[in-house]
């Protein structure tokens, strides 16, 4: 939307990176206040104020002057602080058995509004319907909220604790190392999605339109990975497959960073796209894992952490690049983060296969004294008659 944005108003570079602020303050503020919300009214409340804000915002973004569109953004911002978090937190808490799986399918279809939006705006832009378009989408989210106020009451949403903060332990290893993962992943993503159309066009190996399309190319690659992860994850522990896509993840930057030519970027750009797919809904799924009922509490903690994150990795890459000259050392910045969320998986969490396997040991030497027990008392009935 920004182009459109800019030139109804007029807007300067300052001006329209302002907007960016309004939507990051906003939404960060709202994350805050998300765990308190949840533990106060509940899952389904939380998330049906987020969309209320957001259908206002969104609808009424292009009726007014600029400082109405400041207003409105952040309203949306708002809006997008609530729900993302409620919505995460309360899939992973009615699929405890699959959190990861269930996750990822809340975040493909995330992925694919992220994918198709840019071109729905574009045709809009086209036929000078963006107006109307945004309004729409306003109203298809009130319609959203209107389909959950109609859920029958006896489907009822998981409970919160209400609990004091002093049953969760806030400075637990736990506590600070999902902190970091949440700071890490999203600013990892965010700076590589924000950057990546840039860094193909400082190759000038790289026509323009293509190098415009490359964060498709990575978007795309972690919608397909979102996409086969629940298949993927029936058979392969969800932690085990977290560090083989980190892995995979690192490979594709370094080939981003090490690229020439036009196939070469494009090919790094889905292999880090795809190997970042399922991280993110397996993260999430830790922190329900790790906090039970305490995760709303908690959750509203590692949300701020992921937008502190979205925020100022992009940031970092651009102030390495402008002190070093050079975009690919910038780049250098994200691989890092990668590298350092593969570290923090390797060394906190055990693969749930490698927890089991004592236990089923244990059974199947229980299931054959059990056997054994009952040939003995067989004997004795037979040698009694």
């Amino acid at each position: 939307l920004l182009p459109a944005l800019s030139q109804r108003w007029e807007l300067s570079y300052q001006q329209s990176g302002t907007l960016f602020t309004a939507q990051f303050a906003a939404s960060t503020l709202a994350v805050a206040l998300s765990g308190w919300m949840i533990s106060r009214w509940g899952f389904r409340f939380a998330i049906n104020a987020g969309l209320l804000v957001m259908a206002i915002g969104v609808a009424l973004l292009p009726m007014g002057t600029y400082q109405m569109a400041l207003a409105c953004i952040a309203a949306y911002g708002f809006g997008l602080g609530i729900s993302v978090p409620a919505g995460n937190l309360v899939v992973a808490e009615v699929n405890p058995e699959r959190r990861s799986s269930a996750l990822s399918v809340v975040n493909f279809s995330w992925s694919v509004g992220a994918v198709a939006c840019p071109f729905l705006i574009a045709a809009a832009a086209r036929l000078h319907k963006v107006n109307q378009t945004l309004a729409g989408v306003g109203g298809l989210l009130f319609v959203v909220m209107l389909g959950i106020l109609a859920i029958p009451s006896w489907v009822q949403e998981p409970k919160v604790s209400k609990n004091s903060d002093g049953n969760v332990k806030w400075r637990g290893r736990t506590f600070w190392i999902l902190a970091s993962l949440f700071f890490l992943y999203v600013g990892v993503e965010n700076a590589l999605g924000g950057w990546l159309a840039t860094y193909a066009k400082s190759k000038e190996t790289i026509p323009l339109v293509l190098a415009v399309m490359m964060p498709s190319f990575f978007y795309s690659a972690l919608l397909c990975g979102r996409w086969l992860a629940p298949l993927i994850l029936r058979s392969v522990d969800e932690i085990q497959w977290a560090r083989i896509e980190l892995v995979i993840a690192c490979v594709g930057i370094m080939g981003l960073i090490f690229s020439r030519a036009t196939f070469s970027v494009i090919a790094s750009a889905i292999v880090t796209g795809a190997g970042l797919a399922a991280v993110y809904p397996i993260t999430i799924s830790l922190l329900s894992r790790e906090f039970g009922d305490a995760a709303s509490r908690v959750g509203s903690v590692m949300f701020t952490m992921a937008n502190l994150g979205g925020s100022s990795i992009p940031w970092l890459v651009g102030f390495a690049s402008s002190h070093s000259g050079s975009l690919k050392i910038g780049m250098a910045v994200p691989l890092l983060g990668a590298v350092m969320v593969f570290i923090l998986h390797v060394t906190t969490w055990t693969p749930l296969t490698s927890r089991r396997r004592p236990e089923l040991t244990a059974d199947f030497s229980g299931a054959a004294d059990t056997r054994r027990q009952s040939r003995e008392a067989d004997k004795t009935i037979k040698r009694e008659k």
